[in-house]
């Protein structure tokens, strides 16, 4: 009871209350947020920041809220440029499968509602402030360096771009954190502004004006922002002998960062930042108990695993055990080598810093290729989230007092987590929304046998979804068959993908000849060893059978198209692929069906195929 009264009276228990408060504040903000536009076809703004891709510009405009806007054609302007954009006004998409990235809330916590394609641009007034005319001079010189991937990175705090399969490879390894600017960029750049000015009187207010200098230049990233108001709070903290702890500094820190945007708590790069960074401040006598450097690395790296441990599973859906290894030998590389030399790049060319980055983004892309310790483990509920940081903050707290024995909870926590897909005992059928194309998941109880009919691909190349993704955040980690209805690209064009980076047991195909896309994937199961056939007439799964009603040859692909019938829990499924109206004459004449319960229409509901005849005969109560 002493305690807790105790507890009640401290200034840690007040500032968690109101940060609940706060919390729950910024769930009914969401709620209550109304876009300020409606049906717009003119807007108004200033250029806040901008992308050029290789054939578009995203822009980011200041009208009468925040606006993404696309634009293709020749884009001369700069920062803080007054535009008059004509265009349309577009609801950002949802996402199109569950728990792939949600590109529409994504953008709402930016608090950006709309996009805006833009189809006519005219300036209204060149930019005449002097902040953004600064950060203009800087974008011009890091476009002119050959090392601009990492300017951007490092000074602008933006990845977007570094190659991608390089960017893939420091998520996969768990260090993509140290590209993201944070308090140790942060920390650095303090360090050596304190050693230039350290003649002057007041050389701690110019450092402070030179790091929101800084946040400005990144666009208040979450990351940045948390760690500059941390070293403004740190400075007025020492300055005024406040006394406060360091722990109860970081709660200080999430009221303000909440206050600020209360969107804040939603973002992925705020949510690392700010719990890996709490977490070792919290265990720094565990840390500091270290005698060797190595060892503080060590520990360092697995607090900061284990406190980033939930958002990685549930962003991504798997972790590199490695991580805990490789960090000791990234840390200080990038901290003490490749940042430092990057931003003196940015004043000093150095001609061989291209090659040190191709050999450090060489050694990462290598290591992502060992994949024997990367787990994956299915998407988890709040909680879940909650019920795990309990277990790990208990586990960290028994290790600072040498109580080794108590992190095996940690892992008995994650065998049952790892266990949860294995004890469904449903069979489930996804119809996966991949655009214009097919891709339809069979999941056996407990994952015994699991069917992938098609990939998808996509024709217009507007979309990107990652079946990967998807069959991961289901625990999923293996598919025993992937049986493909046919070689057209919007029913197998991420086939290939799917077989480099999955592990897929056997592959079916469609009665006919291999057209060129089948052939190519062919050349990857070879060079893999993986199993395929075609033609076939049926394939049991789990205690269930699949019929192929399709196996005569026809002079095209989509008649050639496996049509597929199944009975589940006594229902009835039937799946067409792209069979037209003379494949469904075809069976009519050979097999008796009748009530199907959900059929998946074929070639889309295109007028060359479910004839009424067909319809009429097979009467389904569902159609997908």
């Amino acid at each position: 009871m002493q305690c807790l009264k105790k507890l009640k009276n401290s200034l840690q228990f007040k500032l968690l209350i109101i940060i609940i408060i706060l919390v729950l504040y910024s769930y009914i903000y969401d709620i209550n947020y109304k876009s300020k536009f409606s049906n717009e076809n003119v807007i108004y703004g200033y250029i806040t920041n901008y992308y050029v891709y290789d054939d578009k510009v995203s822009i980011y405009l200041n009208s009468k809220e925040k606006i993404l806007c696309n634009y293709k054609g020749k884009f001369n302007y700069k920062l803080g440029d007054y535009l008059r954009l004509e265009g349309n006004l577009n609801k950002p998409s949802n996402n199109r499968i569950f728990n792939l990235f949600n590109y529409k809330q994504y953008l709402r916590y930016e608090h950006i509602n709309y996009i805006f394609n833009v189809e006519k641009i005219d300036k209204i007034k060149d930019n005449n402030k002097i902040i953004y005319k600064i950060k203009n001079i800087i974008i011009d010189k890091i476009n002119k360096s050959e090392n601009k991937e990492y300017l951007y990175t490092f000074i602008l705090g933006n990845t977007k771009y570094i190659n991608k399969n390089v960017l893939d490879s420091y998520r996969i390894n768990g260090i993509s954190h140290l590209f993201s600017i944070s308090g140790m960029h942060v920390s650095l750049i303090s360090i050596i502004l304190l050693k230039l000015f350290n003649k002057f009187r007041y050389k701690n207010l110019m450092v402070i004006f030179c790091i929101l200098f800084y946040m400005f230049l990144t666009n208040f990233s979450p990351s940045i922002l948390r760690a500059g108001i941390f070293f403004l709070l740190l400075f007025i903290n020492k300055k005024y002998k406040l006394k406060i702890s360091n722990v109860n500094l970081m709660l200080i820190l999430l009221i303000i960062c909440i206050i600020i945007d209360p969107f804040i708590i939603h973002k992925i790069g705020f949510q690392y930042s700010y719990i890996v960074s709490i977490s070792l401040i919290k265990y720094t006598e565990l840390i500091k108990r270290q005698k060797s450097k190595a060892n503080k690395l060590l520990v360092i790296s697995l607090i900061s695993f284990l406190a980033s441990f939930p958002i990685t599973i549930n962003n991504f859906y798997q972790v590199n055990i490695l991580s805990i290894v490789f960090n000791l030998f990234f840390v200080p590389l990038v901290s003490t080598l490749l940042f430092p030399f990057t931003i003196i790049s940015f004043i000093f060319p150095l001609n061989h810093l291209k090659y040190f980055i191709s050999i450090f983004e060489l050694i990462s892309l290598h290591l992502s290729k060992i994949k024997l310790f990367i787990i994956v483990f299915s998407k988890i509920n709040i909680f879940f989230v909650i019920s795990y940081y309990i277990i790990v903050f208990y586990v960290l707290h028994n290790i600072e007092k040498k109580k080794y024995k108590k992190i095996l909870i940690f892992f008995l926590f994650l065998i049952i987590h790892k266990s949860l897909p294995y004890l469904n005992f449903n069979t489930e059928i996804t119809y996966l929304d991949v655009g214009q194309g097919d891709s339809i998941f069979i999941k056996s109880p407990n994952n015994k046998s699991n069917v992938l009919i098609d990939t998808g691909g996509n024709i217009y190349k507007d979309i990107y979804i990652d079946i990967k993704d998807y069959l991961n955040s289901q625990g999923i980690t293996k598919l025993n068959y992937l049986i493909l209805s046919h070689g057209d690209y919007d029913h197998m064009g991420e086939a290939i993908n799917l077989v480099n980076n999955f592990k897929v047991e056997k592959v079916i195909f469609n009665c006919g000849p291999y057209n060129d896309l089948e052939k190519e994937l062919i050349k990857v199961l070879d060079k893999k060893h993986i199993k395929y056939y075609s033609c076939i007439n049926e394939l049991i799964i789990d205690k269930n059978k699949l019929y192929f009603l399709q196996t005569k040859e026809y002079d095209n692909e989509n008649d050639n198209s496996n049509v597929i019938y199944t009975e589940i829990n006594d229902y009835k499924f039937m799946f067409t692929g792209d069979a037209s109206s003379e494949t469904e004459k075809k069976i009519m004449s050979i097999y008796n069906l009748s009530n199907i319960d959900v059929l998946k229409v074929g070639h889309h509901g295109s007028k060359t195929s479910s004839s009424k005849e067909f319809i009429n005969e097979i009467n389904p109560k569902y159609s997908v």
